[in-house]
């Protein structure tokens, strides 16, 4: 099968792990402590473990999981929003699948469903659309979140609506932007990361240059990488390959789906609908600047937040859940304290375990379950040892 079979190769698989192998013999002379690569993005942690990357790379390699799952970062105030608009008796809520169950702090929109509000999910914002023409009667409004992967989607869509004048659809916008958000974990001061993968459908929209800054201003080498198993190889070992030669920029593995300057279409749709918000608040990493957006002005008669009564309300999470040290990358999913017994994909009490893309979610699907709690038990073993 053309692009599949060939990017689960097992002997360029071998080939790459050996030559990953041979560049870390140098790297890690001299270090006390792991080489960390963060995957931004959370299609990239399923890979790595639905494929056993991981147990592929040497010990001096951590691969440290980063917060590029949009329904992982939707902060509880915000679902509380969603559940709030839902229940009002003339809409129709309209979400994609990975949100429906995430929790807030009272319910999920799964749990707002079965207590009778009309939430449906859809698979694209113009399956919403349709559904605003079919009921004129009733107001539609469509959960719309994502990276700058999704926003074109949306754009075009309120762009549709527009020009055929559906007065009874509308957005309740949660889009956030990829950059503010590296650039915050970058200025953290506990952030220890030594290279990016770069997200590539993130890249597909925006190309490149965005990320130049990362090389440049932070000295970190960055590459774009694909969604297939060799991809990830692939762009650790061109990640390790920059180190080793003294080098940081920004390098594009995922050449066969990425341009360069990115897509001018969909760029487009997003400056003209969309402008960035003045701070967005993410689950676990607070408020940054500039890492939303919101509609424009002349958009404003699709922008659910002005059309209705939203409560906008913060909410903490859970003191007990670890979603935030987790985006971050400050310790791994299953290092939380309620990770695989009071928090699982059946019963989650963060977004991390709820979303196809996150990373606690890949972590119990993926990973041996039992050594990961069997570990944890040690180290909290060891923690208690070491106070006494």
């Amino acid at each position: 099968m053309k692009y599949v079979d060939e990017f689960r190769d097992p002997k360029k698989a071998q080939a790459l792990q050996q030559q990953i192998a041979e560049l870390m013999q140098d790297l890690s002379k001299g270090r006390t402590s792991p080489l960390q690569i963060m995957e931004f993005c959370g299609g990239h942690t399923h890979t790595i473990f639905r494929y056993g990357i991981e147990q592929m790379l040497p010990d001096s390699i951590e691969m440290v999981h980063g917060p590029g799952c949009p329904v992982c970062v939707l902060p509880m105030g915000r679902v509380d929003d969603c559940v709030a608009l839902a229940e009002r008796p003339d809409v129709i809520f309209t979400t994609f699948g990975d949100a429906i169950r995430v929790p807030g702090s009272k319910k999920s929109l799964l749990q707002a469903k079965a207590d009778g509000a009309d939430v449906r999910m859809v698979y694209s914002p113009l399956d919403a659309l349709e559904l605003a023409r079919q009921n004129p009667d009733r107001q539609v409004i469509f959960f719309a979140l994502g990276f700058e992967t999704t926003m074109p989607s949306t754009a075009l869509t309120v762009q549709q609506a527009k020009a055929e004048g559906i007065d009874n659809f509308s957005l309740f916008c949660n889009h956030i932007t990829t950059v503010p958000t590296i650039k915050a974990i970058l200025d953290s001061p506990d952030m220890q990361i030594d290279g990016f993968l770069a997200p590539g459908h993130v890249s597909m929209v925006v190309g490149a240059q965005p990320f130049q800054f990362i090389a440049g201003h932070y000295h970190k080498p960055i590459v774009i990488t694909g969604f297939e198993p060799l991809d990830i190889l692939q762009s650790i070992y061109m990640v390790l390959k920059q180190m080793h030669e003294g080098q940081c920029r920004v390098e594009n593995q995922y050449a066969r789906v990425v341009p360069e300057a990115g897509n001018e279409a969909g760029l487009q749709a997003i400056s003209d609908v969309f402008e960035l918000r003045e701070f967005f608040e993410w689950r676990g990493l607070g408020s940054i600047d500039h890492s939303g957006v919101k509609m424009r002005d002349e958009y404003a008669a699709f922008d659910a937040e002005r059309k209705f009564n939203v409560p906008n309300l913060k909410i903490a999470d859970p003191k007990s859940c670890q979603c935030g040290e987790v985006l971050k990358g400050v310790i791994r999913p299953w290092e939380c304290k309620v990770f695989g017994n009071q928090c699982t994909p059946e019963t989650p009490m963060g977004a991390l375990m709820v979303s196809s893309e996150g990373a606690c979610a890949a972590y119990y699907n993926f990973g041996n379950l039992p050594e990961l709690l069997a570990r944890r038990e040690q180290q909290q073993a060891d923690a208690g040892a070491s106070a006494a």
